[in-house]
């Protein structure tokens, strides 16, 4: 299984998402996540909402407390000091997956830096 995590900005558009988005699976070398992952508090934004839509994908909202528990590959300070997770959008990913999961590449930046997307794999559990 494939998960696209994310972490953004309340203002990011739905097109700074699927930016990052695309950004996030050239560089893990994967066409399409399987699934979507954010922050709960984040997964009804309507702009991550219309980008999930329109890849017609599932999206799993993830508890601040799961995101705290996983090991990211960079550590940016806003993600920090908001979520405790040196990276919310790689965090999601590996969460969504459970035990064994794994990041494909580092998180990738949208061009107007409002959106990150990571991609993780592994067994769901």
């Amino acid at each position: 299984m494939i998960v696209a995590g994310f972490g953004f900005r309340a203002g990011a558009s739905a097109d700074a998402l699927r930016d990052a988005y695309d950004r996030a699976c050239h560089a893990a070398a994967v066409k399409q996540a399987d699934l979507l992952a954010t922050p709960a508090d984040k997964a009804a934004q309507p702009a991550f909402g219309a980008m999930a839509k329109g890849l017609s994908l599932p999206v799993v909202p993830i508890p601040d407390a799961a995101l705290q528990t996983q090991t990211t590959q960079t550590q940016s300070a806003a993600a920090q000091a908001a979520r405790a997770t040196g990276s919310v959008a790689e965090a999601a990913a590996l969460a969504a997956l459970g035990r064994g999961a794994r990041l494909l590449a580092p998180r990738a930046i949208s061009s107007d830096r409002t959106a990150t997307c990571a991609i993780a794999t592994g067994p769901k559990t």
